[in-house]
């Protein structure tokens, strides 16, 4: 069992490495993949502030449901692509 010393140095990112582990469809990780190669092939690294990265990872876990506006959206889009 991990200790709680452990544990929140992964969470405040103290620790030299940090992993981040959410499940997601293919369809959410595509978007992360592209930018992840385009950062490579460019050679960029971005360095987040840890409130920024608590803010960040925060977003990403507790993301809101999609709302009627968007479901409307979609069915549209949708409609004009054929699918």
């Amino acid at each position: 069992m991990a200790s709680r010393k452990t544990d929140e140095s992964k969470i405040n990112g103290n620790s030299r490495t940090a992993h981040l582990g959410a499940r997601i469809t293919p369809e959410q990780k595509n978007p992360f993949i592209k930018v992840a190669a385009r950062i490579v092939r460019e050679r960029e690294a971005m360095t987040l502030s840890t409130h920024d990265r608590q803010v960040f990872v925060a977003a990403l876990l507790k993301a809101p449901a999609p709302g009627p506006r968007l479901h409307k959206a979609a069915r549209r889009y949708k409609k004009q692509v054929g699918k």
